[in-house]
């Protein structure tokens, strides 16, 4: 499926290829940050991601920290690769952000900074070294 593809059945709030796990996640945000300026990919994706998820019935299962933290790291480490990749290159390179527990952004914040309102609700910046 091209980020294209993806991106058009996400957007009608529709799971690309019938699954929505933590790597359907970064996959589809890999997309947007192949498809669109990094501004616009956040925009973009943040608002169908909150639209996924009415959909599906958990309107209050969006989380900005979540989301925008990964949203970072993707974007910096395909800059970091310095060339156009693949989504399966860029999985190859990157394990640790297809990882849920104990991930890149679960290491980057305190457990109490994650299950706080505050960071569900607006970008909190990381609270931990890794």
């Amino acid at each position: 499926m091209t980020d294209t593809e993806i991106i058009a059945q996400f957007e009608q709030s529709r799971a690309p290829g019938g699954s929505f796990h933590h790597t359907d996640h970064v996959r589809v945000a890999f997309a947007y940050l192949m498809s669109y300026p990094f501004l616009e990919a956040v925009e973009k994706f943040s608002a169908a991601l909150k639209r996924f998820a009415l959909a599906q019935g958990k309107p209050g299962l969006y989380h900005q920290t979540i989301t925008w933290a990964y949203l970072f790291l993707i974007r910096e480490r395909m800059a970091r690769a310095g060339e156009s990749m693949s989504w399966e290159e860029f999985a190859e390179r990157n394990p640790d952000l297809l990882i849920w527990n104990g991930g890149a952004v679960q290491r980057a914040y305190r457990e109490e900074t994650l299950s706080s309102e505050l960071a569900r609700r607006v970008f909190v910046l990381p609270d931990r070294r890794f």
